[in-house]
């Protein structure tokens, strides 16, 4: 049963793969970044609730008398469940008693160590994936073109957009935070940078259990907004924060920062594609390096939206930046996932979609323009050529992904798709 809430509650894709979690599973988790939605969609499907970033008090209670915390109508919303990690355990023997499903529902914007979460969830807990909102969900998107009906291969017709290059960089320095989407592009900016703070100062440090330095942690932000959309090393990283003044700490320092930065959700990589070829050419394996929105990358670095205007090709990356987190919400939603494709000619794809039954498609994203659509188009086309269809099969669909223009396609099945136009 899904509760009224609050009447200025916007749908969240996530919401059916919620509820069918909850229908299927004794306890669900959903997991993001701070922000994004999570305890208001978990109010949406509660009939109960706890905040356990509510007081210190409350959290000692927790820990010594759990079950007076799991007790309440369900299903029951334990919000920021990881600030008691001694829960998880009692939770899961609650489920096994009562039998059934959808007992609680969990929300967290900080991933714990697997060894506590899937040795002793395997089979309890539903994991559900919350982002900040794709531009469907925050109405910036007309939703004329069914992304799921591309691939069943329906047609693609959406009328030219009306956005300007004012109009993009506002909407990708706005982000899709749901607090902040009636707010000024340079207002959410402001809080997200705030939010940045508080994740070199407060956050990692907590999910890591030992002290970080925040000057670090913000220096390696900006070198990863600078690196938005990119393989970029962890030799370039280090090479940035030496640059910085931050010195050239070991490589495992790093790596240590950016897996923490990946259990806070404000980084998500896009992993290589692994498939069969026609020709010996090698694939790329390094994942390419994503904010999970677009905006932290611009608060990272201290951008406003006037500076996106004057350097398009920074506005370009944020753009493929912005695409692949829709694309990432409106996949789940589908039970795909999501890829790039990077062989060692360096011909690309800068996202594929690889579906459950083994049908794939390829995605350009590009700005807009005459001539930049017909190279992705050819790019595309380059990579279907290369991909073994007799091993692979043939692609479901090949798909250019623009920011300016009208949606159409081809005589040979390649369509062109406004961003603002796209719709699970």
């Amino acid at each position: 049963m899904v509760n009224p809430g609050s009447p200025d509650y916007l749908d969240r894709v996530v919401d059916a793969e919620v509820a069918t979690a909850l229908a299927s599973s004794p306890a669900v988790l959903i997991e993001g970044p701070r922000g994004c939605g999570k305890t208001w969609t978990g109010q949406r499907f509660a009939s109960s609730e706890i905040f356990l970033d509510g007081s210190e008090a409350l959290r000692m209670v927790a820990e010594v008398d759990p079950d007076s915390i799991l007790a309440g109508e369900e299903p029951r919303l334990l919000d920021e469940w990881q600030l008691v990690r001694s829960i998880w355990n009692p939770m899961r023997r609650a489920c096994d008693r009562r039998g059934g499903f959808g007992h609680f529902l969990l929300t967290g914007s900080q991933n714990p160590p697997d060894d506590l979460t899937e040795h002793s969830g395997a089979g309890r807990v539903a994991r559900v994936r919350m982002r900040p909102m794709a531009l469907w969900e925050s109405g910036d998107s007309t939703g004329e073109v069914s992304l799921s009906s591309l691939l069943e291969g329906g047609r693609c017709r959406a009328p030219d957009t009306d956005w300007t290059i004012s109009d993009l960089a506002s909407l990708i320095c706005r982000g899709g935070w749901p607090r902040m989407i009636g707010m000024a592009a340079s207002t959410a900016q402001a809080r997200l940078r705030d939010y940045l703070s508080d994740i070199a100062r407060i956050d990692i440090s907590r999910v890591a259990g030992v002290r970080r330095n925040p000057r670090m942690v913000m220096d390696l932000l900006a070198s990863l907004a600078r690196n938005e959309a990119t393989t970029a090393s962890i030799g370039t990283l280090r090479a940035d924060l030496a640059e910085a003044g931050a010195g050239a700490p070991a490589r495992s320092t790093i790596g240590a920062y950016l897996d923490e930065l990946a259990r806070l959700f404000v980084i998500e990589p896009l992993p290589a594609w692994f498939t069969h070829l026609r020709s010996a050419s090698r694939l790329r394996k390094t994942p390419k390096r994503y904010f999970t929105d677009p905006a932290l990358a611009v608060a990272a670095l201290r951008r406003s939206p006037a500076f996106l205007e004057r350097d398009l090709e920074t506005m370009g990356l944020l753009f493929e930046s912005m695409a692949v987190r829709d694309l990432r919400v409106y996949t789940q939603a589908m039970g795909a996932h999501l890829y790039y494709y990077r062989d060692e000619s360096n011909l690309e794809a800068d996202a594929v979609i690889d579906g459950l039954d083994g049908r794939w498609a390829a995605v350009e994203i590009k700005l807009g323009g005459a001539s930049a659509v017909k190279r992705a188009m050819d790019s595309l086309r380059a990579v279907r050529s290369r991909v073994d269809a007799a091993r692979r099969g043939e692609p479901a669909r090949l798909i250019v992904l623009t920011a300016f223009g009208p949606g159409y396609q081809t005589d040979d099945g390649v369509v062109v798709v406004p961003l603002t136009a796209l719709r699970p």
